[in-house]
C-alpha cells in the first residue's frame, strides 16, 4: 500500500509518493510477494503500560466502527483544495473512487502479481519515525521502499487488536506493493484516468455549453487503497489499519 500512516482525524494512507528522497537506512533488495512479518518479542507496543494499551484498543475499536467511505471522506476533507467543499460531495467522491479502485482490481486481475511494474523492491527501516509504510522513488531507477519496522509494528498491532481476520499475516507488505501498482496503472493508462475522471464528474471550468472535467485531489489515493484491499483479499482497505497505526505511533511517542 503505498501507504503513509496518517494523523487523525483525517487519515491519509499512502506510503508516500516522494521521488528522489533518501531512504532512512541502506536498503536490501527483496522479491515482491506476501510473506509473514513476525513481530519481535521486544516489539515497541509491549513497552506501553497496560492502561495505555487498553486506551489504544478502545480508540482503534472506534475507528473500526467507521466504514471505508467515512475514512475516504476524511482523507479528501484533509486534502488541500477541498477545504470549502460540501461534505455530501466529498462523500460521493470517496465512494466513487473506492468503487473504482475495487473495479480496477478486477480488470487488472489477469496481469502480473501485485507489485509495481518496472520498479525494484527494497526493504529498509526508519518508517515509524517518518510515519511511512512504503515509499516510491522514481530516480535513479524506479524503486519501492518497504519500511520493515512499520510493517512489523502493523503486523503486531493487528494481533493486539484482534484484526487478523481483516488483515492476514503478511498482507501489509503485499498491500503496500499493490497500492503502488495501482498508482502506476493510473499513471500509465490514460483510459483509466479518463474513466475515473468521468465517474467522479468534477467540473473544473464551464464556459457556456463547454465543460472541462477536473481532477479530484486525493481520489487516486482512495483508488489505490481500494485496489490494494481487493487484490490482497483484505477484510477492510488499508485505510483503517493506517489510521490505527497512527494512533499506535502517537501512543509510543507520548509514553
Amino acid at each position: 500500500m503505498s501507504t503513509r500512516t496518517h494523523r487523525p482525524p483525517t487519515p491519509r494512507t499512502r506510503a508516500g509518493h516522494t521521488p528522489d528522497s533518501p531512504s532512512a537506512a541502506p536498503p536490501r533488495e527483496r522479491q515482491p510477494g506476501r510473506r509473514p512479518v513476525t513481530a519481535p518479542p521486544d516489539s515497541p507496543l509491549l513497552t506501553l503500560p497496560p492502561a495505555r494499551q487498553e486506551q489504544l484498543r478502545v480508540a482503534c475499536a472506534r475507528l473500526a466502527a467507521l466504514d471505508d467511505t467515512e475514512f475516504g471522506l476524511r482523507l479528501l476533507a484533509g486534502t488541500p483544495g477541498h477545504e470549502t467543499r460540501d461534505e455530501g460531495l466529498l462523500r460521493r467522491w470517496a465512494r466513487t473512487a473506492t468503487d473504482f479502485g475495487a473495479g480496477l482490481a478486477v480488470t487488472a486481475a489477469a496481469g502480473p502479481a501485485p507489485g509495481t511494474p518496472g520498479a525494484r523492491v527494497v526493504e529498509t527501516t526508519g518508517g515509524t519515525d517518518l510515519l511511512l509504510l512504503a515509499r516510491y522513488r522514481s530516480r535513479p531507477v524506479p524503486t519501492v521502499e518497504l519500511f520493515t519496522d512499520t510493517l512489523a509494528l502493523g503486523e503486531h498491532l493487528v494481533d493486539v487488536l484482534g484484526w487478523r481476520h481483516l488483515y492476514p499475516a503478511g498482507s501489509l507488505r503485499a498491500a503496500a506493493l499493490a497500492h503502488e501498482r495501482a498508482h502506476c496503472l493510473l499513471h500509465e493508462d490514460a483510459r483509466a484516468r479518463r474513466a475515473l475522471r468521468d465517474r467522479l464528474g468534477h467540473t473544473a471550468l464551464r464556459i457556456g455549453a463547454l465543460r472541462v472535467p477536473g481532477h479530484v485531489a486525493g481520489a487516486g489515493e482512495l483508488v489505490a487503497h481500494a485496489y490494494a484491499g481487493a487484490v490482497c483479499g483484505l477484510g477492510r482497505t488499508p485505510l483503517l489499519l493506517t489510521a490505527a497505526l497512527t494512533h499506535a505511533v502517537q501512543a509510543l511517542r507520548e509514553d
